[in-house]
């Protein structure tokens, strides 16, 4: 079975993220990036239905800038066995950019399956799946949690509002994945040392022009500090004031 890992480098969660001085991006500086943390889920379920099938191949896929390859050597390190580097200046690029452009390049690849995360955790726009499978016709469930490949087909447990959802379709079909979907192994020393010499090739993308720009990035405004209005039953009315005419959440 042929997969393919569309993964994306990303701002670690820890970072604090400043605006940079155009207004419009965040600054790079002292910014730890690594793999985006739903991608990681994605890259460990292909590595369990490769060894689950006793054969096949994992690709990983990525658009970005040069410092993408040290999260492309991460995927590498746990046990991919090959990267295709989709090489772009470092800026932003909006969710139909980067779905075009990776399916201009799935066009011209051999997949079963491809699997990413669920959605990036900088823009947590949620879009590249759906529009993959859109873009390449092919089916595509979002949002699973639970994944099983017989021959042909595809059964997914998605997680919807209150419940689980249990989807079927055939494949080659696009698939995100949720946080529960498995528990992505740590890359070994071995691992690491073999990630040097598996194939990375770097090419030119095929760019279509952005549909959304991006015109003022704002910090969220401070939280003001919390106050008591009083002790006991008689505080109530005046929370309930203090709730209905100043906060007006109720």
């Amino acid at each position: 079975m042929k997969i393919v890992v569309c993964m994306k480098q990303v701002p670690d969660t820890e970072t604090k993220v400043r605006i940079g001085p155009d207004g419009k991006t965040i600054d790079p500086t002292d910014v730890n990036y690594v793999v985006n943390p739903y991608d990681e889920y994605a890259v460990e379920e292909a590595l369990k239905i490769k060894e689950e099938k006793g054969d096949g191949e994992v690709t990983i896929l990525t658009l970005g800038p040069d410092r993408a390859i040290k999260a492309i050597r991460t995927a590498l390190a746990m046990g991919a066995d090959k990267a295709i580097h989709l090489k772009t200046d470092d800026k932003y690029l909006d969710s139909y950019a980067v779905a075009a452009a990776l399916a201009h390049e799935l066009k011209d690849m051999e997949y079963d399956l491809i699997l990413t995360g669920k959605q990036a955790v900088d823009d947590d726009a949620a879009q590249i799946g759906a529009r993959l499978g859109a873009l390449l016709d092919i089916p595509c469930a979002t949002v699973v949690t639970k994944l099983t490949i017989e021959d042909s087909t595809f059964t997914a447990n998605r997680e919807v509002e209150g419940g689980v959802e249990i989807v079927e379709g055939s494949l080659p079909a696009v698939i995100t994945a949720q946080k529960g979907l498995n528990e992505p192994r740590y890359a070994s020393l071995k691992g690491i040392m073999m990630a040097k010499r598996k194939p990375l090739e770097e090419k030119e993308p095929q760019l279509d022009e952005e549909k959304l720009e991006i015109l003022k990035m704002e910090y969220p405004p401070e939280r003001k500090g919390g106050r008591i209005v009083g002790k006991g039953p008689e505080a109530v009315p005046e929370l309930v004031r203090l709730l209905h005419e100043e906060a007006k959440v109720i």
